[in-house]
């Protein structure tokens, strides 16, 4: 099937939850916009079901503040909200914080490899599309998530990476100097190797606060 997304078949899931996905998916990566109309006999026929999953589906992402509903315009994809993105990256500055003093604590010499590996691919990354910046950036972080050992932490931040997915792409647009951003990620790494905790926090608290600050400076509330 082609179009702005589409549903994968499988496993056993019940039919609205594999709608869901694809819509969600769809809307975090920007392929269903913010303020987008979602009509529920197109979304049925491009997916091939009834519009009963869609219709549900539609109303599990309102619940999860993805899709507005609104009195007799139907649903759409909710506005990105500049506000959300800060309270988002608030947690994700404890949370990181958290992460690179495990990090420092337990990386294994592999971890360190795939740390270094993901750092250089960030780099050589620059210039080429918004979209695979973004991937390459989380890979990064996903790097430092997982060398920290704590499988639960890594489960939320996992969690937390999926709402901010489509803010990313956003972020990401009013970055002016990627240069700069990969020198953070150099000096993050270059603390994590050294297994210098303090300088590590320092270093990613310093790199989530910048994205704040551009956060404030350049979207509209």
């Amino acid at each position: 099937m082609t179009g702005e997304f589409e549903i994968d078949g499988s496993g056993f899931l019940p039919l609205r939850e594999v709608v869901y996905d694809a819509l969600r998916k769809a809307i975090l990566k920007e392929k269903l916009k913010p303020g987008e109309r979602l009509m529920e006999n197109t979304i049925a026929l491009k997916l091939g079901v009834s519009r009963t999953p869609v219709r549900e589906a539609i109303r599990m992402l309102a619940d999860e503040g993805l899709v507005v509903l609104i009195p007799r315009r139907g649903a759409q994809v909710a506005q990105i909200s500049r506000q959300e993105l800060l309270d988002v990256l608030e947690i994700r500055e404890s949370l990181d914080g958290l992460a690179v003093v495990l990090c420092c604590q337990r990386i294994t010499p592999e971890q360190e490899e795939l740390l270094d590996e993901a750092e250089r691919a960030f780099r050589d990354s620059i210039g080429k599309s918004i979209a695979e910046i973004a991937e390459k950036d989380i890979v990064f972080h996903d790097a430092i998530y997982t060398a920290s050992g704590n499988r639960k932490l890594v489960q939320i931040l996992n969690n937390l990476r999926e709402q901010m997915y489509r803010f990313r792409l956003e972020y990401l647009k009013q970055i002016r100097d990627f240069d700069e951003v990969a020198d953070e990620h150099g000096k993050i790494t270059a603390a994590i190797h050294a297994k210098d905790i303090q300088a590590a926090v320092s270093c990613i608290r310093e790199h989530i606060e910048k994205q704040i600050e551009t956060i404030g400076r350049t979207l509209p509330e």
